[in-house]
Parts: C-alpha cells; structure tokens; sequence
C-alpha cells in the first residue's frame, strides 16, 4: 500500500503555512516533508523542523547529485525537496505534505504523477496586501514585488486539482482537511487496505 502525496501551493500572503500547521495539528495521520533552503531562518524557526538550513554550496552539491525531486529559487534563495525521502515515506503507506511553490509543483507531478495538487488562494488581492504588510517583514518595494508575483502564481491555478479560498482559516482547514480524507477513500487504496473486510464480505 502506498500513501498520497499531497502538493500545498500559493501566493505569498495566502496563508498557507498556517494553514499547513493547522492541518499537522488537526490530523496526525500526515506529515510534512521538510524543504532544504538556502535562505537564512525566520524569527522562531528551527532548523530541521521548519527548513533544513543549509549553505549555497552545499544545497549545490545536493542538487548535482541528484538529491532533489524539485527545487528553485525564490527571491534569490534555493530550495529543494529530497526525492528519496519522499519516496520512502509513500512506500511505507505514508501521507505526505509538500508545501512548494508552482513551479516546484510541476516539477514533483512529472515524477509522481499520481500526487494531489491544492492550491489556496487570498479572498482578495487587497487582503493579500494587508496580510504582507502585517508580517512587518518587508519594505513597501519587496511587497510591491511580491503582489506582482502573485499575480503570476494565481495564473497557475488551472493546473492543480483542488482550489481552497482562505478567507476565514477555520473554514479553510475544514475543506483542507476534506481533500486529505477523501483521497484516503479513494477505491484503489480502500481496496487493499481494507482487504480482509472487502473479502469476508463478499462471502
């Protein structure tokens, strides 16, 4: 039995990250795959947990080696997600969460074609705005640049299988959560994780 492999993808400002921890705290039946990056921590991040932090030359090394299924860079910092570990964890019957960009999403469908593609949304671009200025992160020229750029991700949301609105989070986790159940009921893993019962059944 295999697990789902489940790409979370949006602008920056949707939400997405807290939308991604609520579900790990909602529904412990998935995890999710931890991102190597170039960039330098956040306040509050913790490496191993949120990114592998590591050095541009050693995220090079990786890279030609062939370690990442997917990786890109984003307002000048790399990012990678390793391909065996993804790999494993599915085999093992695993539900895994990637939270990447568009592009990286294309590049993880190539290689497993069977993943599930959700894409969230901000209920406006206004919201979006007043979600980038609140983080107090950036300069209103970094933030005018990253609206422009998510102008350009939400032009690639015809190319995942799942579009989620974050207006309201609690209402976002529930739909989120929703995706994650149903593709667990899906016939083909149904029918071999609940073999013995489909068998005796039909006695």
């Amino acid at each position: 039995m295999s697990g789902n492999l489940f790409i979370i993808s949006a602008p920056s400002g949707a939400g997405k990250t807290s939308l991604v921890s609520a579900l790990l705290r909602h529904n412990t039946q998935i995890s999710l795959s931890v991102s190597f990056t170039t960039r330098a921590p956040r306040p509050g991040e913790t490496d191993c947990v949120d990114y592998h932090f590591v050095t541009r030359e050693k995220f090079t090394e990786m890279a030609q080696h062939g370690d990442f299924i997917e990786s890109a860079e984003v307002y000048g910092n790399l990012y990678g997600t390793s391909q065996s570990w993804i790999s494993r964890e599915i085999a093992k019957g695993h539900d895994i969460l990637l939270e990447i960009d568009w592009q990286g999403a294309a590049q993880v469908r190539s290689k497993f074609p069977n993943s599930i593609g959700i894409f969230i949304l901000p209920p406006s671009l206004s919201t979006l705005e007043q979600r980038l200025k609140g983080r107090n992160q950036d300069s209103d020229e970094i933030i005018a640049k990253r609206l422009q750029a998510a102008r350009e991700d939400i032009s690639h949301v015809a190319e995942f299988d799942y579009v989620i609105i974050n207006d309201k989070l609690d209402e976002a986790l529930q739909q989120l959560n929703a995706v994650v159940i149903a593709a667990g009921l899906r016939r083909n893993r149904q029918l071999t994780r609940q073999s013995d019962l489909i068998n005796k059944l039909q006695k």
